[in-house]
């Protein structure tokens, strides 16, 4: 009894201490402050039921408890959603707003129904019963609503996301934006920064690290970079390296990234590069102009446009070969701060580099090309004797021959070389790369996994992509990838991602033989696999002769039934590879032979904005090259979607839209109409 009776006693406390908590937390962020004050404002109206029942003491029915026990659950939840809404990025909430709201409809649903069931006119005075009984009509009529205010926001987020670099109309998005969630500031932008790094760490370490959300941080840390470019002059902050360009926004996920190979997938998702890349059969139309180059392309030692941007220990951004010349010459200070670097590794930018190639492309200026991996002499970092005695000694193990000794080495090397930066550095450089390459072979499965996922970790150090090309690792890694164990093929294949981000090596790696087994991959792996599959495919199929190879190799099935079949989640990645392959003879053949125009005609209907996109891109590859293809577009019904396309879609979907539409137009106009009487306007 009396432990019942404490029970009683906490649960009461418990539900006054979260609602205490609730009602202190003070102004919530600009996006869902109508949806915040108001569910606060109802939790706080319960407040006296709960301090009834305190000073009542008397023993509670086994239903009331129940009840209490489920509103105390939904009473938390609303803290933990509200905590969010104070604390979290601004920029991530507008953007995910329709995900924010379907939570806040879960929690006004969870306190409904739990005060639906709680027999609280059994205890609680008139007035308190009256209280209760206004919070549960409000929470009824809570649902569904939509506040201008957020969408006017929301609104101008996309703008900003959609529009180029240099776009009038987006530099006004931008204020607007920057005016209205109140990130006009250095510190408010270091805030949005460190909230942002902080979400995007939360949701990799829930496992939520999929390609959408990749690209959802990638963009939004563009966007938080294009906020810091407008601020006023006399608001600049100098000596404040997280304002630098995209924030490190690479660099957080090399660095802090929890899952082992979450790093080599960050600020490199299929969709980000897919706009950049699969937008270039149209660029050519576009006149080249004198441009002056945005002073955040430019690297602060030499002022020329960036080819191979990379961050510093300070978080400021140098083209590679200028500042490995600085700290070749002994400087071990940041050239633009002036602050002692903690380490000299180099993090590759690759949202930087990204955005440069989007923007040169937008103005018609020609892509710089990368820089090539190839390893060149370079000063060996200063580490500790305890890390090189460590790394000598692991190395020594691999030597040995011994099948136990080379598989404890090999996962320990595999550990080190995901912790960081220095690590990497300091095992290549050691000599480990020819040694793990010759692990790949063995007939120990988890030795071979703990081998492949190493180099798949130190493959995030650019220098060490050359190195482990050079020293003929691919062949090695495309045999895992067919005959490996579950994780090893994943991470094989992950390899091959990250070493294919070096152009040359695209060549290398597709005439290998590695583009049939990353297609096997795509059809029978497990859904991580197929992902994985599909960012080293994507990535490969860049290079116009892999686009060949990768049809040949029977690519474009199971693509299509990953676009028929939603649930598998990897429409995007799909389509984003189609799109490149529709670019190629035989990719628009294999494409047209599948049947593909009737997906795609839905997909233009009613896909997301960037499923929209690449829909009609592929669609007017085909029509454009096969009259067949145009008329059946037409026949499917697609003129009102991409109607509605030209009107609303993202730059590059109006193009194309209006672009397919146009050649509707002149088919009917020709003396090969559709029909006798149809007619296309």
């Amino acid at each position: 009894m009396a432990d019942s009776h404490l029970s009683q006693v906490q649960l009461i406390q418990s539900l006054i201490d979260v609602v205490n908590t609730i009602g202190l937390k003070g102004d919530y962020i600009k996006s869902h402050k109508k949806e915040c004050a108001l569910l606060t404002r109802r939790v706080k109206l319960l407040a006296p039921l709960f301090e009834e029942l305190r000073e009542s003491r008397q023993k509670m029915s086994y239903k009331t408890c129940t009840a209490l026990h489920d509103l105390e659950e939904a009473l938390q939840s609303a803290n933990k959603l509200l905590q969010m809404c104070h604390d979290g990025s601004k920029l991530y909430l507008v953007l995910e707003r329709q995900a924010a709201a379907e939570q806040f409809d879960k929690v006004n649903a969870d306190l409904e129904c739990a005060l639906d069931a709680l027999p609280y006119d059994q205890f609680a005075s008139d007035e308190v019963k009256e209280q209760v009984d206004l919070v549960r009509s409000q929470l009824k009529r809570a649902k569904g609503r939509v506040d201008n205010h957020d969408s006017q926001i929301h609104s101008s987020l996309v703008a900003v996301l959609h529009e180029k670099e240099d776009s009038s109309a987006g530099f006004e998005e931008l204020q607007m934006l920057a005016e209205k969630l109140e990130l006009r500031t250095p510190a408010a932008i270091r805030q949005e920064n460190q909230a942002l790094q902080e979400m995007m760490l939360e949701k990799q370490n829930l496992g939520d690290d999929n390609h959408e959300q990749e690209m959802c941080f990638q963009q939004l840390f563009t966007v938080l970079r294009k906020l810091t470019s407008i601020l006023p002059p006399e608001e600049s902050d100098e000596d404040t390296p997280e304002l630098d360009r995209v924030n490190i926004a690479a660099g957080v996920y090399v660095s802090k990234a929890t899952k082992h190979h979450a790093e080599i997938r960050a600020g490199l998702g299929i969709e980000g590069r897919g706009s950049q890349i699969s937008d270039v059969e149209s660029a050519g139309a576009e006149k080249a102009k004198m441009q002056v180059v945005p002073d955040d392309f430019k690297c602060p030692i030499s002022l020329d446009l960036m080819k191979d941007p990379v961050i510093v220990a300070t978080g400021q951004t140098y083209e590679r070969a200028c500042i490995q010349r600085w700290l070749d010459s002994g400087h071990k200070t940041c050239p633009k701060t002036g602050v002692l670097l903690t380490h000299l590794g180099l993090t590759p930018n690759y949202s930087l580099r990204s955005v440069i190639a989007q923007w040169c492309e937008s103005v018609g200026m020609e892509v710089p090309n990368q820089v090539s991996s190839k390893p060149k002499p370079s000063k060996l970092l200063e580490y500790s004797s305890g890390e090189r005695a460590t790394v000598e000694h692991l190395l020594l193990k691999l030597r040995s021959g011994q099948a136990d000794m080379q598989r404890a080495a090999a996962g320990e090397l595999r550990l080190l070389a995901k912790r960081n930066v220095e690590n990497r550095v300091c095992i290549a450089e050691a000599g480990a790369i020819p040694l793990l390459i010759g692990l790949l072979s063995t007939e120990d499965l988890k030795t071979q996994e703990h081998a492949v996922t190493a180099l798949l970790n130190l493959s995030i150090n650019d220098a060490n992509k050359g190195i482990i090309v050079n020293a003929g690792a691919i062949k090695p890694i495309v045999e895992v990838l067919k005959n490996g164990s579950k994780e090893a093929r994943e991470n094989a294949a992950a390899t091959l991602f990250s070493l294919s981000v070096v152009d040359e090596n695209k060549v290398t790696i597709g005439s290998l033989g590695a583009i049939p087994a990353l297609v096997d991959l795509l059809k029978d792996g497990t859904a991580r696999g197929k992902k994985d599959a599909a960012t080293a495919l994507f990535n490969l199929s860049i290079y116009q002769g892999n686009k060949a190879r990768a049809v040949r190799a029977g690519v474009v099935p199971p693509l299509m039934d990953l676009l028929r079949d939603p649930s598998a989640g990897m429409v995007d990645e799909a389509l984003a590879i189609l799109a490149i392959l529709a670019t190629h003879p035989d990719g628009r053949l294999a494409i047209g032979q599948a049947s593909a125009l009737p997906i795609l005609v839905d997909l233009i209907k009613s896909g997301s904005p960037r499923n929209k996109e690449n829909a009609v891109a592929i669609t007017v590859n085909l029509a454009t090259h096969d009259p067949v293809h145009l008329v059946t577009t037409y026949k499917l019904g697609a003129q009102d979607p991409l109607r509605s396309l030209v009107n609303d879609g993202t730059p590059r979907a109006k193009r194309k839209a209006a672009q397919l539409l146009e050649n509707m137009r002149k088919q009917l106009e020709s003396t090969q109409p559709f029909t006798g009487s149809e007619c296309c306007t």
